[in-house]
C-alpha cells in the first residue's frame, strides 16, 4: 500500500526499533510508496510512519529490501550533499565509497543474515536508509 511520507523530525529522530518477520507488510508498503514517487530511490520504515529497522532500495538489480541493516564495514570517505523526501532542505553528510552491510532477508517466511557489499551511488542511498534506522535525519 502506498503511504504518505513522514516529514515530522521529532519521530524520524527516534531510533527505530528491530524489524521481526511479521514486518514483512511494512517492506511492501516500502517497495509501493518507493514506485509511487517518481524521484525516490530508497526508504526507511520510519519514512511512513513504522518505528522498524527496515529499508528498500533501487539496487543495481531493481528494488531491494533489508531488515535491520548494519554496515559492518567501510571504505573511502567523501562529503556528499544529499536530499530527502521526509526534509525540506539538502544536508551535508559524509559517506563511503564502500560499505558492507549486515542484514535479515525475509526468505519463505523467515530470517536469513546476509552480508553484501555496495559502492557508488547505491553504497550512498543505503547509508541514507541505514541513518533514517539509527533516528539520523539526514
Amino acid at each position: 500500500m502506498i503511504k504518505d511520507i513522514i516529514k515530522d523530525e521529532e519521530f524520524l529522530a527516534k531510533p527505530a526499533e528491530p524489524a521481526t518477520v511479521e514486518d514483512a507488510e511494512v517492506a511492501q508498503d516500502l517497495l509501493d510508496t518507493m514506485a509511487a514517487n517518481e524521484d525516490c530511490v530508497g526508504l526507511a520504515a520510519n519514512q511512513i510512519g513504522f518505528s522498524k529497522a527496515i529499508i528498500a532500495f533501487e539496487g543495481a538489480n531493481g528494488p531491494q529490501v533489508m531488515f535491520n541493516p548494519k554496515i559492518v564495514a567501510s571504505m573511502a570517505p567523501y562529503k556528499a550533499t544529499e536530499g530527502c523526501l521526509s526534509l525540506d532542505r539538502d544536508t551535508e553528510v559524509r559517506r563511503f565509497q564502500l560499505v558492507r552491510v549486515k542484514f535479515d532477508a525475509l526468505v519463505n517466511g523467515r530470517f536469513e543474515s546476509r552480508t553484501r557489499k555496495y559502492s557508488g551511488w547505491v553504497a550512498e542511498v543505503v547509508q541514507h536508509g541505514i541513518d533514517h534506522c539509527a533516528g539520523k535525519l539526514v
